[in-house]
C-alpha cells in the first residue's frame, strides 16, 4: 500500500480527498496524522507556485508522496485580485463574510458585464526524490450584487454561475464538487496519481 500525504490540517478537505481517492491502492494521511505542525512556505505569486512549494516541502519533510493545493478568486476588474491573497484579503482577523463585504464594496458601482471573475485551483504532487507534477483548473463566473445561498464557504455566496443563475453557495455539494475549480483539479490530479503510483514510496524514507 502506497502512502499519500494530503498537505492540510482541514479535516473536511481530508475527508473529501479520501473519498475521491478511495478506489486507488493508497493510504491517505494528513499532516496531523504524521504529527507535523510546521507551516510550509506559501510565498509564490501564483496558485501553482504555492501548491508546488507546499508539496515539495512536506515531501522532503515526510519522505512520502505529497498532495498540496492552493486556490482562490481572481476578479478581472481588480486586476486579478484577491488572487493568491484570497484567504487574507483585507488583512488578518477577518471572517469570510467580512471579506465578501469588502469585495462587494470594491465592485459596488460596476455593472454585471464588468464583474467577471474565476475561481482557480492548482494541485501539486511531489515525490521524495524531488519530482513534481502539477495540474490546474478553473471555473468562470461573475460576482453577484449580494450573497446568495447557504452552502460552501469563502466567496461561494457571491460567485454566480451565469449559465445556471445560481451562486456556488446555492449548488448542492455533489454538483459543486463536480463542476468547481477544486473538484475538476482534484479529479485531474487523481488521474495523474494513478499513472505515477508505482513511483511512490510505501513508507517514510530514511
Amino acid at each position: 500500500m502506497h502512502k499519500l500525504v494530503i498537505a492540510t490540517h482541514n479535516q473536511g478537505k481530508l475527508l473529501e480527498y479520501r473519498q475521491l481517492l478511495a478506489d486507488l491502492p493508497l493510504e491517505v494521511v494528513s499532516l496531523d496524522d504524521l504529527g507535523i505542525t510546521e507551516d510550509a512556505p506559501e510565498t509564490g505569486r501564483t496558485f501553482a507556485q504555492n501548491a508546488q512549494m507546499k508539496a515539495l516541502a512536506y515531501a522532503e519533510m515526510t519522505g512520502l508522496a505529497t498532495w498540496a493545493d492552493d486556490s482562490g478568486l481572481e476578479v478581472d476588474a481588480l486586476g486579478g485580485q484577491p488572487g493568491v491573497y484570497s484567504a487574507r484579503y483585507g488583512g488578518p482577523g477577518l471572517s469570510d463574510s467580512d471579506r465578501v463585504r469588502l469585495l462587494l464594496q470594491a465592485l459596488h458601482d460596476l455593472p454585471s458585464p464588468q464583474r467577471t471573475a474565476r475561481f482557480r485551483c492548482a494541485v501539486a504532487i511531489a515525490l521524495p526524490d524531488g519530482s513534481l507534477h502539477t495540474v490546474e483548473d478553473s471555473v468562470e463566473g461573475v460576482i453577484a450584487g449580494a450573497p446568495r445561498g447557504g452552502n460552501g464557504f469563502g466567496y461561494d455566496p457571491v460567485f454566480l454561475l451565469p449559465d445556471r443563475n445560481l451562486t456556488m453557495a446555492e449548488l448542492p455539494p455533489t454538483i459543486k464538487n463536480r463542476i468547481s475549480h477544486r473538484g475538476k483539479a482534484a479529479h485531474a490530479a487523481k488521474l495523474l496519481i494513478a499513472q505515477i503510483i508505482d513511483q511512490m514510496p510505501s513508507h517514510k524514507q530514511d
